[in-house]
């Protein structure tokens, strides 16, 4: 898998993937989301290609305190491949980079088999709550 920063011409392909892993709900707009993050450290969002295709991406964020990483996501027809494994650790890299001491990330209550993923590449669970306030409608 080669692994680049995002370009406009896969969009259709990141949505794609994006879509085939769940990751798009009715309250985000992944075309809003993907023109948000482009303002914002574009050179973290990370795409991972085979043969020119997508079939990884990994949104990663920092201001300067914690970095963050959004819509990872694997070609569901290639999870179990390290594919999730390599795309995080380029993003790892990058935010390292910058200085970043420490990533974080949430997962769906629900999604227990990403929970296990990134358990098996060394994140533990925070004590913590997620709270969050939407403050642009989509």
């Amino acid at each position: 898998m080669h692994i680049q920063p995002y370009a406009s011409k896969y969009e259709k392909g990141v949505i794609g993937l994006w879509e085939r892993c769940g990751l798009v709900r009715p309250i985000n707009d992944p075309q809003k989301d993907i023109r948000r993050k482009m303002k914002v450290n574009p050179e973290l969002f990370l795409i991972g290609l085979i043969d020119g295709k997508v079939v990884a991406t990994a949104m990663g964020g920092y201001e300067g305190h914690r970095g963050w990483v959004n819509y990872l996501g694997v070609d569901p027809a290639l999870q179990k491949n390290g594919l999730g494994r390599q795309i995080m650790q380029a993003l790892e890299e990058k935010l390292l980079e910058r200085g970043c001491a420490k990533l974080n990330l949430q997962v769906r209550t629900d999604n227990t088999e990403a929970m296990k993923f990134y358990e098996c590449i060394g994140y533990k669970r925070d004590e913590v709550i997620s709270m969050g306030k939407r403050l642009i409608p989509d």
